[in-house]
């Protein structure tokens, strides 16, 4: 609380806030309640094309690693990815598939932040802070939101591999349903909820609790530092989270990309066989392939994915309270 705050903290020449008793700047400043549902959606679709489009060439790394047998990458080494990228293709190279992305990730966040807000609601009842609840909704978000953006993601990452023949989004997903069928879009569903929902209840869980404890260590300046307190919140969940859940990531890699440019095609698709062949060709470390870039990809994308969330939030709570009010018709 503001009142229990240490003298260091405390400037003679500001002029002190009148609080009531009861002031909980932790809920005031992090709740955006009120909003319309698709307001939550607007702002999750904001969030999410902001993120996935600014992060876009570390991602394209990450594939490439990932991709076991995928021509020319050979190695582990982020920088000889990078290298054997710009080599071949340039700087192009590292936006191949951008347009999947952009295509996909925009009504898949607006999905996955709708249904987070609205489950969160739902099972946090009467304790906002319930770290069970924020997992739990998290979940939820996920195994609806990859529903949406398990297509659009395999069309991504088959463009992004060096040398896949595919012209382009349309042509991929002609390609793919003509020679594959309509499942090739979803075999690589099932690993990625199975990824994502251990993923996303990592990442909610230390997204909430990191945001409460950054906003209790100086409550006076909460409101004032909320841009920081979001972005910073928001990298530690997500390179904590993408750590994780590598091993989930590779498989889901490897699934999405079978048959490319030299990558294994797999019968079954089950989870089991897709590790024992890659442990088989490249040891357990194989089960690590492109960690390094997955957590510069999701510290920072997490911190802009958040920032820029509850900034589109506080915008529309800004615009309803006007309305209310009278404002604005």
């Amino acid at each position: 609380m503001a009142s229990d705050a240490t003298p260091k903290f405390q400037n003679p020449d500001f002029r002190p806030v009148p609080q009531t008793p009861d002031f909980h700047p932790e809920l005031t400043v992090s709740d955006h309640d009120g909003l319309h549902f698709w307001q939550f959606m607007i702002a999750g679709s904001i969030a999410g094309s902001v993120e996935h489009m600014a992060m876009f060439p570390v991602d394209t790394v990450k594939t490439h690693m990932q991709a076991l047998g995928s021509c020319p990458i050979k190695s582990v080494s982020v920088r000889q990815a990078l290298q054997s990228i710009l080599q071949s293709e340039g700087y192009a190279g590292l936006y191949r598939g951008i347009a999947a992305m952009g295509l996909g990730a925009g009504p898949a966040h607006a999905v996955y932040f709708s249904v987070y807000e609205v489950c969160k609601k739902f099972f946090s009842r009467e304790k906002p802070n319930n770290p069970a609840a924020h997992a739990v909704s998290g979940v939820c978000a996920t195994v609806a939101s990859d529903a949406v953006f398990t297509p659009m993601d395999m069309v991504k990452q088959r463009l992004q591999l060096s040398n896949s023949h595919y012209a382009g989004v349309w042509d991929c997903v002609k390609r793919v349903l003509r020679e594959e069928g309509f499942g090739a879009f979803y075999a690589s569903y099932r690993t990625t909820v199975l990824m994502n929902a251990p993923f996303t209840a990592v990442h909610f869980t230390t997204y909430e609790a990191a945001k409460r404890a950054l906003m209790e260590i100086s409550p006076e300046s909460a409101s004032d530092e909320r841009w920081v307190v979001h972005a910073t919140a928001g990298a530690a969940a997500g390179a904590l989270a993408a750590a994780v859940t590598t091993p989930l990531d590779v498989v889901k890699t490897q699934l999405q990309c079978q048959g490319v440019c030299g990558c294994d095609r797999f019968q079954s698709g089950s989870i089991r066989d897709v590790i024992q062949t890659i442990v088989k060709k490249d040891g357990y470390r194989g089960l690590m392939r492109g960690w390094i870039p997955r957590m510069l990809f999701h510290a920072p994308a997490a911190a802009i994915c958040w920032s820029t969330y509850e900034a589109s939030k506080a915008f529309f709570q800004e615009l309803n309270s006007r309305s209310k009010d009278g404002t604005i018709t």
